[in-house]
């Protein structure tokens, strides 16, 4: 099964793209997710004068940029177009004032891009993260509803799913129809000091290279090639223990994932 083999440039999101189109290629990567935010080289506010040329770096290098994870003003939008990105990524925010109001909130969010969307031919992806979020594919697939199919798409991932305790083989099929982009990473859970008094919960996620968590990432690439998808798989370049260089250990994840799409 072949797939566009993609990295989220997080790591390195203050690099100018001729820095960082060298770096991606060299480990391995023949796409790039780019962080559109204030902390980043690109910023929502220059988006529309930077990332044409930061994409055009990238391609040179052989380097096709994905989607950026940015917000959903309309000068982002813009500039995808302008850049040929054909993506944007966010996630659903849960709020204080509950879980159905968030949602409700996220959704209004929603249907306000779903203009922009359409106008600029630039998708919007949606991906579950553990915490205060909508936490789960399935939540995803829910608030994604009704809204046209072809602008709004699911980001799976394959940590957060297993943090919300899911299965690949039934989540995958089941967000097929929306599936934009896969994420790799993975995790465990490892104990934290218990407040005075407190009973259970003494846990936190904890992200690990690839074979050492509870992601099965062999049945999910598995599940991918029964669903006969070939689109990007984004290695996710997080992790906790920051002991190893981070292209250290992507190279070896991005090998292992390899393998294992290989055998699927």
């Amino acid at each position: 099964m072949t797939f566009l083999w993609s990295v989220f440039t997080k790591p390195w999101s203050a690099l100018p793209g001729e820095t960082l189109g060298p770096l991606v290629a060299g480990l391995g990567f023949a796409g790039a997710e780019i962080p559109v935010r204030d902390t980043a080289y690109v910023t929502p506010a220059e988006a529309g004068r930077l990332l044409p040329q930061f994409t055009a770096r990238l391609r040179a290098e052989g380097v096709e940029v994905i989607s950026v994870a940015g917000d959903l003003g309309e000068p982002v939008f813009a500039a995808c177009r302008e850049a040929g990105v054909p993506m944007i990524r966010v996630m659903a925010e849960l709020g204080p004032d509950g879980y159905a109001a968030s949602v409700r909130r996220v959704r209004r969010r929603l249907e306000d891009a779903a203009p922009l969307a359409e106008r600029y031919g630039v998708q919007v992806g949606v991906q579950p993260h553990h915490g205060r979020h909508v936490s789960s594919a399935l939540g995803v697939m829910d608030l994604l509803d009704g809204l046209p199919a072809p602008h709004f798409r699911v980001i799976w991932d394959a940590a957060h799913d297993a943090l919300a305790g899911d299965d690949p083989r039934i989540t995958l099929p089941l967000v097929a129809e929306r599936l934009g982009i896969v994420n790799l990473k993975n995790v465990i859970h490892v104990r934290t000091e218990p407040a005075a008094g407190a009973v259970g919960g003494h846990w936190k996620p904890w992200f690990v290279p690839g074979p050492d968590g509870l992601a099965d990432w062999s049945a999910a690439l598995g599940q991918l090639a029964e669903l006969g998808y070939t689109g990007p798989v984004c290695l996710s370049g997080q992790y906790s223990d920051s002991g190893v260089p981070v292209e250290e250990r992507l190279m070896a994840d991005l090998a292992a994932a390899r393998d294992a799409a290989g055998a699927a």
